[in-house]
């Protein structure tokens, strides 16, 4: 496999392993130990990547994510995807309310030595918003 394809692959797998199952030896493996999120300053390593995906899983048990595209360009690889799941716990002090929700989101990761090492993303929060509000 092509450095290109296996960075994607890389993060198809993030994907899995963070939102659509909950699974942290590979976390630990897929994120590199000083890893920043440039969306959560101060956000470092696998330990913090896994406490957002412990927090989203929390109040979204059933969250899932579609990629619908990425794009890869040396170590950036480009991600659009459809989230889909249930509200069924507090979420940014909203009280669970039981619907579904569905929105889109962007994110650029950056992978270097076989690891995530940044990641900027971009999550559709006024359509969330709305939809958790009724």
């Amino acid at each position: 496999m092509n450095p290109t394809e296996a960075n994607k692959a890389l993060i198809r797998a993030h994907y899995d392993s963070t939102v659509n199952a909950y699974r942290p030896s590979v976390i630990d493996r897929q994120v590199a130990p000083d890893f920043v999120d440039h969306n959560q300053p101060g956000v470092i390593g696998p330990e913090c990547v896994k406490a957002q995906a412990r927090g989203l899983r929390a109040a979204f048990p059933d969250l899932a994510v579609t990629i619908e595209h990425i794009i890869a360009d040396g170590d950036l690889i480009a991600v659009r995807g459809l989230w889909r799941g249930t509200h069924q716990g507090v979420f940014q002090g909203v009280l669970p309310i039981g619907r579904r929700i569905e929105l889109t989101g962007m994110a650029f990761w950056r992978v270097a030595g076989g690891q995530i090492r940044e990641g900027w993303n971009l999550i559709d929060m006024p359509t969330l918003m709305r939809q958790l509000q009724g």
